[in-house]
């Protein structure tokens, strides 16, 4: 069955270290240096890391203490998001002279489809030029790009390049580009996954393409039916300038491990008001509750329940939270617990989709 969709010219722009960036252009003398942004105790946590502290190994989401052991010389910086929210202003300000179609997925990275475009100009790969230069001209800082087809693939090849570099792949060389990728790069893809799909033997692109439909979908479940597509270049999602929030969540990470449940149905409640003034903000209430638990060894574990009514007050949250808590027994003390709402009531239902079997490109679409 052949199968033709829209050709759209997505570029994928993702600022290269920004936290640290951001750092290092306001102080000149953390420049060339190892830096970490974050907290630097045996508690704290590295949201970002310069590109001279990666040589050592550091990288965001690693406790200060490991990140310290790696790199004896690292410097620590408190985050500073209201400094990184100015620069991101200024930087989407750049994309909106492009294209009213910018979907933001954080401060330092969004996407835009430049099919259409303000300026009239037919090359997205041109665009994503003229942006990047433009960044570092305003801002002072580098930005990478990925340019595609379709958000998948733009993502991916943002990431080739980096630092300061950019990617194009057009059409007619999507498909041999992703059978030849390791499918740990296929964003979506995470270490879990990755282990599964190895012991599957499958390690690359085309490892995942020669697999079936239903040997996807019963191994990966939804997710399978995800990755039989895009691997054929299918992934049809618009840029939306809009983007719909999916969850909302509030979490704490404790001076000291705790064991007692009653000790953390404390601080459960306390996080669970933070998540009710979160909703009561946003005007949204949920049907899934995820209880998030990280234990003393950096495990993690969640557990989640789905309502039939959406809830929003801290009363109800606690009623599942609680449930869930008691659910099983820990397996040791925990040093971090989060509570998440998700299933919002500003979601809408998605009607499903036939597997595409092929694709049908117009392999002259210029870029």
């Amino acid at each position: 069955m052949q199968d033709s969709f829209p050709i759209r010219k997505i570029i994928h722009v993702d600022m290269d270290a920004f936290y640290a960036s951001v750092e290092q252009l306001d102080n000149p003398e953390l420049r060339g240096k190892p830096l970490a942004v974050g907290g630097s105790s045996a508690r704290g946590v590295v949201a970002a890391a310069s590109y001279e502290a990666r040589k050592f190994g550091v990288r965001s989401a690693m406790s200060g203490a490991m990140a310290r052991k790696l790199c004896p010389e690292l410097i620590f910086v408190r985050t500073n998001f209201d400094r990184y929210k100015e620069v991101s202003t200024q930087i989407r300000k750049i994309f909106f002279e492009y294209t009213d179609l910018v979907e933001p997925l954080s401060l330092d990275e969004a996407y835009l489809d430049v099919t259409e475009n303000k300026k009239g100009n037919p090359s997205a790969t041109m665009i994503a030029a003229e942006i990047r230069k433009k960044i570092k001209e305003k801002t002072g800082l580098n930005a990478s790009a990925g340019i595609s087809m379709n958000k998948f693939v733009a993502k991916i090849a943002s990431d080739i390049n980096k630092p300061n570099g950019q990617k194009t792949i057009g059409p007619e060389e999507v498909v041999p580009f992703l059978e030849t990728l390791d499918v740990k790069k296929f964003y979506g893809v995470g270490k879990v996954t990755k282990e599964k799909m190895y012991r599957l033997g499958i390690f690359t692109g085309k490892d995942l393409k020669g697999k079936t439909f239903d040997f996807l979908e019963e191994n990966f479940g939804k997710s399978g039916g995800f990755y039989y597509k895009v691997v054929r270049g299918i992934h049809n999602s618009k840029v939306k300038p809009s983007r719909t929030q999916k969850s909302l969540a509030a979490e704490h990470t404790f001076s000291e491990n705790i064991s007692s449940e009653i000790f953390m149905m404390e601080r459960l409640e306390e996080i669970a008001a933070e998540v009710e003034k979160r909703l009561q903000k946003s005007k949204l209430a949920g049907k899934t509750v995820t209880l998030k638990i990280k234990y003393r060894d950096f495990t993690l574990q969640t557990r989640s329940k789905t309502l039939p009514l959406f809830i929003a007050s801290k009363e109800l949250i606690l009623d599942v939270v609680k449930e869930l808590l008691f659910q099983e027994k820990m397996k040791e003390s925990v040093r971090l617990l989060g509570i998440s709402i998700s299933n919002l009531n500003n979601e809408t239902p998605k009607k499903k989709q036939a597997p595409k079997e092929s694709i049908d490109v117009q392999l002259k679409f210029e870029f």
